[in-house]
């Protein structure tokens, strides 16, 4: 899609079997104590679900985004690579047949560093990107790449750590990752914006060109038939479920409000779309595109 002089290509890495019952949580009111969906309202998640024609399993898409602003292209996360076996993977192979190459890319920006973020930067801890600079907040840099912080995580989380150190360690050495602070410029057009709760640093990334927005938000959504009806479902991956939680509420209403583009990692390719209001309730509403074959040259 065009937005404005920039050329936005959504781009898929698969999809994988989301387990709804085991990973959906919910915040025991006036605590800071999260316990599973199934026990905290039994059945919410399978009614919405119902209502949008799903049941479990439910398959949930791995999107990422490529930016050409004309002098540069930047991807926004990388999709899972080999890290959640042969059900992803397939970003590589998607940028090709959008035209471009691996070696092209010049930038990749992560909102955050969980192993469907990062793992396609470095398939079988390999780089992917020869010619990129791996770009992701500090604060989350800081936390997934310490070893102190790997012993306090829950198990349910351990085996991101490793996944980053094999996706991040091939271009540390290399001398191609630097982390980002958010009050410093990344590149015209793109800015980064803290959005702590699912992960201590995850990020937004804004991208603007002339007067038009697209907001690419990470991991603000996992199941969007749950999770827009009830903003106060949260996962257990969050870091911080209050926070993640206010995070989402507050980002519906903005985007509801000014209308501007969504990109969404987790909702069904290609992931882009509009947040809309009504009657009190926050909906997601598809872009709609259409196909035109493609002859190769």
């Amino acid at each position: 899609m065009a937005l404005g002089k920039f050329e936005i290509t959504a781009l898929s890495d698969g999809t994988h079997a989301f387990p709804v019952h085991r990973v959906l949580t919910k915040t025991v009111s006036g605590s800071d104590t999260s316990i599973p969906l199934d026990v905290a309202n039994p059945g919410e998640a399978d009614a919405l679900l119902a209502e949008e024609k799903l049941a479990v399993p439910v398959e949930g898409s791995i999107n990422a985004f490529l930016i050409n602003t004309g002098s540069k292209l930047i991807l926004i996360d990388s999709g899972a690579g080999s890290l959640y076996g042969n059900c992803c993977g397939h970003l590589l192979d998607n940028l090709r047949a959008a035209g471009y190459t691996p070696e092209e890319v010049d930038e990749v920006l992560l909102t955050h560093l969980h192993a469907d973020h990062v793992g396609g930067i470095a398939p079988n801890g390999k780089i992917a990107f020869p010619n990129a600079i791996i770009r992701v907040s500090q604060v989350d840099a800081v936390y997934w790449l310490s070893t102190a912080h790997e012993n306090a995580a829950p198990a349910l989380l351990k085996s991101m750590f490793d996944g980053d150190r094999q996706s991040l360690e091939p271009y540390i050495k290399a001398g191609r990752f630097k982390a980002f602070t958010y009050d410093e410029p990344l590149d015209p057009g793109i800015r980064a914006i803290a959005s702590p709760g699912h992960t201590p640093g995850h990020s937004f990334f804004a991208v603007e060109s002339e007067g038009q927005k697209l907001l690419l938000w990470g991991d603000v959504v996992h199941v969007a038939p749950v999770q827009f009806p009830d903003p106060a479902v949260t996962v257990a991956y969050d870091s911080d479920p209050a926070e993640a939680e206010a995070e989402r509420t507050k980002i519906y209403a903005d985007a509801a409000r000014k209308g501007y583009w969504i990109g969404a990692a987790h909702i069904s390719f290609p992931g882009l779309g509009h947040v809309v209001a009504r009657d009190g309730h926050f909906f997601w509403v598809p872009a709609n595109y259409s196909a035109a074959s493609v002859k190769p040259d």
